[in-house]
């Protein structure tokens, strides 16, 4: 059996939108979210797990052990009724069964052993509390979000059209941030992978899906997004050596070039990472 991460790592990852919408509230008609107090953009941590999940989707379809949890149209209480009916869980007793068959949900889901899930909504296969664990993605400066027009020249129902007399147009709104750099703070407990089996190579596709999820993730909402960054820290035990946010202040993000100027583009920014040595922790640069 492989085995699980020996070392605990935080990471700092950059990311960035032109013209489109990276993470729309459906609480405020799918405007970019937003900090009402500072103006800057916000990315939740939910939305990164979701760009993940369908990356690692799309790498290892069909292959063994490397299936998701939270996917489209699932039926969550099926697939933990599914690892319950596998013979390693259901000759045990009651409270073994439980864990017997979150060790069979962490096996099975790539998702479940990355970032945890709750697995107690029909039959008991218990928490998982996940070694990866993301904070809300913040833009550097603030955001200013547009509001377009857009046309369709048809229209859904025969009502409509008669109502239209065959004019048939359908008018609608889009929602688009011209430019912004995102920064999340990331965090990898090698303890809590031990208890979800997740392992090296786990890890290799975690900061593998990071570089690429939006490569596979194209639409007309969301503009041109692309990974800009990803820093690493390494720690040489499984419990660390410094805190994280020491090592997350070595990572500067400043203005370059006319900073009267609104930022359009990734080359209005430097971002600096400080490599001065570190005792017992290693800066990995992955882009």
């Amino acid at each position: 059996m492989e085995k699980t991460i020996q070392n605990r790592y935080d990471f700092v990852l950059l990311f960035d939108v032109k013209d489109g919408n990276p993470n729309g509230d459906p609480d405020a008609g799918n405007l970019p979210r937003i900090d009402p107090e500072t103006g800057h953009g916000l990315v939740t941590d939910v939305c990164i797990k979701r760009k993940v999940r369908n990356y690692v989707q799309l790498k290892k379809t069909g292959i063994a052990n490397f299936d998701i949890f939270i996917k489209e149209k699932a039926i969550l209480n099926n697939l933990i009724a599914e690892a319950h009916k596998e013979e390693r869980v259901k000759d045990k007793q009651k409270g073994e069964k439980t864990n017997a068959a979150k060790e069979v949900m962490c096996n099975r889901f790539y998702d479940v052993r990355t970032f945890g899930a709750v697995m107690t909504t029909g039959e008991n296969a218990g928490q998982v509390r996940g070694p990866v664990q993301l904070t809300f993605s913040r833009s550097v400066d603030q955001i200013v979000p547009l509001e377009h027009s857009i046309t369709r020249m048809a229209v859904t129902t025969p009502e409509e059209a008669e109502k239209q007399q065959g004019d048939n147009r359908t008018m609608g709104r889009k929602f688009t941030v011209p430019y912004a750099l995102y920064r999340c703070h990331g965090f990898i407990s090698a303890p809590l992978a031990a208890q979800t089996g997740f392992t090296e190579d786990d890890l290799t596709l975690f900061w593998d899906a990071l570089t690429n999820m939006f490569e596979h993730d194209r639409s007309a909402a969301r503009g041109q997004m692309e990974t800009r960054a990803l820093v690493v820290f390494k720690h040489d035990s499984k419990m660390g050596n410094v805190p994280a946010h020491t090592l997350f202040d070595r990572v500067k993000i400043t203005r370059a070039g006319d900073v009267n100027k609104p930022a359009r583009d990734f080359s209005d920014y430097t971002v600096s990472v400080d490599e001065s040595q570190i005792d017992n922790v290693t800066i990995q640069r992955k882009i």
